[in-house]
């Protein structure tokens, strides 16, 4: 097939079309190359596999959307921004790229005429807020976002809403009630909206994967807004303390790069009902602060982790996914455990530039009343 990938000279973009030319397909990126991720230079990234034909152009221009959509078979759309924190200061940004870049994508292939086989798009499990979670005593909860007076008192777990015990997480699966708390999140789920619209009113065939938390090489070391692997990473090899938030206990499913590259080839070809979603990740569930010790061990640099007690509003305590659904249907399986996908990682970015950024993220969500201690302001 011709494939075009929107942000197909991104982390994820650039992984899945090395996966796709492999398997005989051709394929064409929509990248803007956002400084951000790809430094003011707006090179082609030098990873991203020469048969690839990049297209500079933004996923919000119409003509830039019709010219990568001329020939076309099969569309992933991986364009948006990411990231919780910046997403709550910069809303309009998150709002234009993610929400207009996806409903000028779909007109461009409505009012294209294009026939395609199949459109994947690239979402994300902040869309449910917290996940799912159980009391011992009163089964299976659902809670909703934490109050700033509980986070600033430190008490960062769970409450049961009945007895006010702390809850324990579970897996997290698709039918749980979307319930986004940043504007990231609100994002994604329009974007899911425009989606599954598409595939009702027009029949595109789409579908719709969750990703988890997703690490491994290619990722930004630059972007401080793009997960915490980055920023622990920067400050592990420049022999710095890690800040971990909320006591290092949130609890997060990291999948490996890889992984959800062979969940973006089942959804090309998989036999499934427009509109189908489905979560990608590893099943695991992995503290902050089990982040943290698997990377040192790959780095193979000792790691000081600090606890002050900091929390970021927008942030969820937790969220594993659910995977019996993408077993059974999509037939996917994650393959690498949280320390191969580190080791990966490691090896990869010990030849790359990093800059250790984590007081500029500190000092912006500071500026808007997004971060806090407990026992602070």
């Amino acid at each position: 097939m011709r494939v075009l990938i929107t942000g197909g000279a991104g982390f994820i973009g650039s992984h899945t079309a090395d996966a796709l030319l492999a398997a005989g397909h051709s394929v064409r990126a929509l990248d803007i190359l956002d400084p951000q991720i790809h430094g003011e230079s707006r090179q082609r990234p030098a990873y991203l596999a020469p048969e690839v034909e990049l297209q500079v152009g933004d996923v919000c221009n119409a003509d830039d959307v019709a010219r990568a959509l001329d020939g076309i078979d099969s569309v992933y759309h991986f364009a948006a921004l990411t990231g919780v924190g910046q997403s709550m200061y910069d809303m309009t940004h998150y709002a234009r790229v993610n929400g207009l870049g996806t409903t000028t994508l779909i007109e461009g292939i409505v009012k294209g005429g294009h026939v395609l086989k199949r459109l994947v798009l690239s979402s994300s499990r902040a869309i449910y807020g917290e996940g799912a979670y159980v009391c011992r005593e009163h089964g299976a909860q659902f809670p909703g976002a934490r109050s700033r007076e509980r986070l600033q008192a430190g008490k960062f777990a769970m409450p049961c809403p009945v007895c006010g015990d702390d809850l324990d997480a579970v897996p997290t699966p698709e039918d749980k009630v979307s319930e986004p708390f940043s504007v990231y999140a609100i994002t994604k789920k329009h974007q899911e909206d425009y989606v599954r619209y598409a595939a009702n009113t027009f029949g595109i065939p789409a579908v719709v994967l969750r990703y988890f938390n997703v690490f491994g090489s290619r990722q930004s070391l630059k972007n401080p807004y793009t997960g915490v692997v980055s920023i622990f990473y920067s400050r592990i090899c420049a022999g710095q303390p890690i800040s971990v938030y909320e006591g290092g206990l949130p609890v997060r499913d990291f999948v490996h790069v890889s992984d959800v590259v062979a969940a973006n080839m089942r959804a090309l070809v998989a036999d499934v009902a427009p509109g189908s979603v489905f979560n990608v990740g590893a099943g695991e569930a992995s503290t902050i602060a089990d982040i943290a010790n698997a990377l040192a061990r790959a780095v193979g640099k000792p790691v000081t982790m600090e606890d002050k007690g900091e929390f970021r509003v927008g942030d969820i305590f937790g969220c594993v996914a659910d995977l019996a659904h993408s077993r059974a249907v999509l037939g996917y399986e994650p393959a690498r455990t949280l320390d191969q996908g580190m080791a990966e990682f490691a090896a990869w970015a010990g030849g790359q530039p990093s800059e250790d950024r984590y007081q500029q993220t500190v000092a912006e969500l500071t500026r808007f009343g997004l971060f806090g201690r407990a026992g602070g302001a």
